[in-house]
């Protein structure tokens, strides 16, 4: 076990003032590199002896001669300034040489409309790093994000539904990434498309029935809050798990998908589904970037931060 007591005495600037000793042997050459006069660097090779008890440098006809013990201590003194110098130095993150393992809970949607932005230039930059992308509705996602049990967090549903949460959730920092809007997706020969003369709007909305994507711990959308207040409901004929397994029941029921826009016509076309707009007001869902306020210097989560925040500035640029 180390002896604290003897570190506590022990004067760094002591440890320097004797390695340039060593290499000069001339105190006035020492004063001079290390810019003290030569009365300061005498002092210091005085309590130098002291300390280890031994003359460490004797007359010679040209300067100071080191003793065997001055000597012995030299490749020791070379090691110890080194590690010091390595231990106040900054970090420096290199991409290319990372294997950092970083995990993140992410919302469904996101895995469509925001990581394909960023996912090609960060493995591209760090091939072998580790990506672990976990589900976003946890219930303590923060909690997670605060202990550094997870990196980062995006959610992608209406950040309203968060907000609770994140007020209580303190040193945790954010950034919001983009915006979006909810619309609605059927089959391309749903009833209301073939022949059908009536408005496309609240009411007529409401009479359909709809899939509904749990949301984690609360199956109800900011959207069914907002109806409610009016004293409206809509009528959920299936409840899934998955945005995706949702867009699939699309294609082959009758029933009505609200989902956001951007991840809605990524996928439409691919499945022959139609998009339609949402007869009813909501506010943006807003796409953050969710991390904790301890991880704001670490050098390799800066880098992963900042790569996720300009790719997906340039997609809505």
């Amino acid at each position: 076990m180390l002896s604290l007591k003897k570190f506590t005495t022990l004067d760094l600037n002591l440890v320097v003032c004797l390695y340039v000793l060593l290499e000069e042997c001339s105190v006035t050459h020492a004063a001079r590199r290390l810019h003290l006069s030569q009365s300061a660097v005498s002092k210091n090779l005085t309590r130098l002896r002291e300390l280890l008890n031994d003359p460490l440098f004797i007359r010679a006809s040209h300067g100071m001669k080191p003793t065997p013990r001055a000597l012995e201590l030299l490749p020791t003194l070379e090691k110890l300034l080194c590690d010091v110098e390595d231990f106040i130095a900054p970090v420096v993150f290199e991409p290319h040489a990372s294997n950092r393992r970083f995990k993140i809970a992410l919302e469904e949607t996101v895995y469509t409309l925001l990581l394909p932005n960023f996912i090609k230039s960060i493995f591209t930059e760090a091939p072998n790093i580790t990506l672990d992308a976990q589900s976003w509705w946890k219930p303590n996602t923060f909690e997670k994000l605060k202990n550094g049990e997870l990196d980062f967090g995006i959610f992608g549903q209406d950040v309203k539904d968060a907000i609770p949460i994140f007020k209580q959730s303190k040193g945790i920092s954010s950034h919001e990434l983009c915006s979006d809007s909810q619309v609605c997706i059927v089959r391309k020969n749903h009833p209301i498309l073939c022949g059908s003369n009536r408005e496309w709007d609240q009411s007529y909305y409401l009479e359909q029935r709809h899939i509904q994507v749990r949301s984690g711990l609360d199956d109800h959308l900011f959207l069914d809050n907002i109806l409610t207040d009016q004293g409206l409901s809509r009528d959920i004929a299936i409840y899934v798990s998955d945005i995706n397994s949702a867009v699939n029941l699309c294609a082959h029921t009758d029933f009505v998908l609200t989902a956001p826009s951007y991840f809605a016509n990524n996928l439409v076309t691919k499945l022959d589904l139609v998009v339609l707009p949402l007869p009813i007001e909501l506010p943006s869902i807003t796409y953050t970037l969710f991390w904790g306020q301890h991880q704001e210097k670490d050098p390799s989560h800066r880098w992963f931060r900042q790569m996720i925040i300009s790719h997906c500035r340039r997609m809505i640029d």
